[in-house]
């Protein structure tokens, strides 16, 4: 479905994103874990032709972009980071001007509007202007404004960003919803949690190069499946087992305050980089 191939972007003497490859099959939700400024956004631009790439190139349905942009334009669905909705327009309203940018039929844009407002739970805030949506709803506004020219491929460049932890949890049940459908997505997130829950795989990235690729599984397999943290001196190391037994023994030795847990993502992108998810 899209291949990406030594994807590169330079700005002057600075490599955001260096020689990616990459392919996303068909139905996959797939997710780019790393911290802010790793080239995920980037990429994502890339990819939605906001952006030009310096060298390289991206493949959608074995269609060169660089050959037919219009025509592939049409096959992706882009939410930015950044709330880009008309404000001062209603939900309805935001959404009937994408249909008409789209060039959708008067009679089909009103049944797709009718259709994505009741699966995002938006039908009866319709009419409200968006301002005076919350952060969630914006989130999911601009979700259903993505969805409405029927993409493939859908990019959501963190869709959870700035949520509270009640509404991450609903924009995840909505995006648990897009992948029973069978959509493909591309997934930028530097929550741990949200790729270790959406995503069939995910690739690592640090620096603007991919550092490792598997499902989330598989990843956490590789480093050790049980964390020894331990807290002595100001300062918490990490060491990974693959059995629980193995983190206790090696726990019973230590002094200062010990913690054993499962492993998870940050774990394993930290074992890689020596950095961690979190944003700055």
């Amino acid at each position: 479905m899209l291949k990406l191939v030594d994807l590169t972007k330079k700005y002057g003497d600075l490599t955001a994103v260096n020689k990616l490859n990459l392919t996303i099959e068909s139905g996959e939700f797939f997710g780019l874990l790393g911290p802010n400024g790793a080239g995920k956004t980037t990429t994502v631009r890339m990819i939605s032709t906001i952006t030009p790439k310096t060298s390289g190139d991206i493949i959608i349905d074995e269609v060169s972009m660089d050959r037919n942009l219009t025509a592939i334009k049409i096959k992706i669905g882009v939410v930015p980071q950044q709330n880009n909705l008309e404000s001062e327009m209603t939900a309805w309203e935001n959404l009937e001007v994408h249909g008409l940018i789209y060039k959708m039929p008067k009679e089909k844009r009103r049944e797709k509007i009718e259709e994505i407002l009741h699966y995002t739970d938006l039908y009866d805030r319709k009419d409200d202007l968006v301002s005076k949506f919350s952060g969630g709803m914006k989130r999911k506004l601009m979700i259903a404004r993505a969805l409405m020219h029927e993409p493939e491929i859908l990019l959501l460049d963190e869709p959870s960003v700035g949520l509270d932890a009640s509404w991450r949890r609903k924009m995840w049940d909505l995006l648990k919803k897009l992948k029973a459908s069978g959509l493909t997505v591309l997934l930028t997130t530097h929550y741990i949690e949200e790729a270790e829950v959406l995503c069939d795989r995910v690739g690592l990235i640090n620096g603007g190069e991919l550092v490792e690729l598997d499902s989330p599984r598989n990843l956490i397999k590789k480093v050790g499946e049980f964390t020894v943290e331990n807290f002595v001196n100001g300062i918490t190391t990490e060491e990974f087992f693959n059995s629980r037994e193995e983190a206790v023994a090696y726990a019973s030795g230590l002094e200062g305050s010990v913690n054993i847990r499962p492993s998870n993502l940050e774990d394993v992108f930290l074992k890689l980089t020596n950095r961690r998810v979190e944003p700055k």
